[in-house]
């Protein structure tokens, strides 16, 4: 049985299957593709649940104001 949470172990499941879908080829920037396909879902769920309050989505993410407006523009997401 493993000690992995689900999302923990769903995100292993998808990077052996990223491994798989390689083959032969190496993987480049392997935690920059990781952190950016997790980071924006996270955003995005992050100001529904907050009704669209950005001050509410950056207290619940544990991030500033400013922080949470930086990555919504990084991520192309509009407020």
């Amino acid at each position: 049985m493993s000690n992995l949470n689900p999302l923990e172990q769903s995100v292993r499941e998808r990077l052996e299957r990223y491994f798989t879908d390689l083959g032969d080829s190496e993987p480049r920037d392997m935690l920059a593709m990781v952190v950016t396909c997790v980071e924006r879902p996270v955003l995005q769920v992050a100001l529904e649940k907050a009704n669209g309050n950005q001050s509410k989505a950056a207290a619940m993410l544990g991030i500033t104001r400013s922080t949470l407006r930086k990555k919504l523009l990084a991520h192309d997401l509009q407020p």
